[in-house]
């Protein structure tokens, strides 16, 4: 990855000016709520007034936790992720936190990591696609369920994008082993180096922290015509907010504060549905995906230092675990 660095002295007054936002209201978001947000292209945020409440909220713990590591920094940067489910007002949370800090004097930017799959979403959505049906009719042999009566009903379902759905376990109990070995095949793609280049984030947020002035930076649109890199100047940023379900992954180093917004795959679902982020977001597929995503982002909880509950509440992890009791 191509950076530009520039020797800048000790920024000694940036942790100092975060710390005063502990205890300052945010700025007045404006009232068509028309404000910058992250840089995946075509993304579409609605900000509601909902999103707004949380972002106050967190707002001034996310000072309080910031200023301190800001010392620390040669330059004053910091690092923070908002992430959670898909469609849970990520992309609205995160470029709220960046206009508060940017009103605030405290240059921000937010960076969206849905740029950074090795696959285009047209491809990407085929390979998750392809994995979990590979890996569901191996299954089937492997169990010893494979006949031409049983992969008639497979192929008709998958035809018909039903394959995903569990209900038809009631009625052919034989299924089962096409779903487990699919799901457990797709748990091993979602959010992991097969799917994303976490290498090419952590480098970015290494770069932003050691003080680059300028750093490229990927843009994906949806097809591959529209795959691109802009060099963005730095120079005045003091925090990077990531915003991205797989923020608070294990694969990536450098984040300082992660946000998680909590939420069930149920929630989750609607928040898609009301965005349209894809053309078949009902379908039993795509609840899969989404279960699957909110069980990593529950074994990765632990690590968040800020959740907020989907009431607007900050609540510590053990309070968290009381309300996903039962979830898995």
């Amino acid at each position: 990855m191509n950076t530009e660095y520039k020797r800048v002295a000790l920024d000694s007054d940036v942790a100092d000016k975060i710390q005063a936002l502990v205890n300052q209201k945010p700025a007045t978001v404006p009232a068509d709520k028309n404000i910058p947000h992250g840089d995946m292209p075509g993304d579409k945020i609605e900000i509601e007034d909902s999103h707004v409440a949380k972002a106050e909220t967190i707002f001034p713990e996310l000072a309080r936790l910031l200023a301190p590591i800001a010392e620390k920094n040669p330059y004053g940067r910091t690092v923070v992720c908002v992430c959670g489910g898909s469609g849970v007002g990520k992309s609205e949370i995160a470029s709220l936190l960046s206009f508060y800090l940017n009103e605030a004097g405290i240059g921000s930017y937010t960076l969206s990591g849905d740029n950074y799959p090795h696959r285009i979403p047209m491809y990407n959505d085929a390979e998750r696609l392809h994995v979990f049906r590979e890996n569901g009719i191996r299954g089937m042999v492997d169990a010893s369920s494979m006949n031409s009566e049983n992969f008639a009903l497979v192929q008709k379902w998958q035809q018909e994008d039903d394959d995903a759905n569990k209900t038809h376990i009631d009625e052919y109990p034989w299924f089962k082993s096409y779903i487990d070995a699919g799901s457990k095949a797709l748990a091993g793609y979602l959010g992991t180096r097969n799917e994303t280049d976490y290498d090419e984030v952590t480098s970015i947020l290494k770069a932003f922290k050691d003080g680059a002035d300028k750093i490229w930076l990927r843009r994906m649109g949806r097809d591959m015509s529209s795959l691109w890199y802009d060099e963005v100047d730095f120079s005045d940023t003091k925090v990077l907010i990531v915003e991205w379900t797989h923020g608070n992954s294990d694969y990536i180093d450098g984040v300082d504060v992660p946000v998680l917004l909590n939420s069930t795959p149920e929630e989750t679902l609607a928040h898609r549905r009301s965005r349209a982020r894809d053309g078949k977001v009902d379908s039993a597929f795509t609840t899969l995906v989404l279960n699957i995503e909110q069980r990593e982002l529950h074994n990765q909880a632990h690590k968040a230092k800020i959740i907020i509950s989907k009431d607007g509440k900050i609540i510590s992890y053990d309070e968290y675990c009381k309300l996903m009791d039962g979830q898995f």
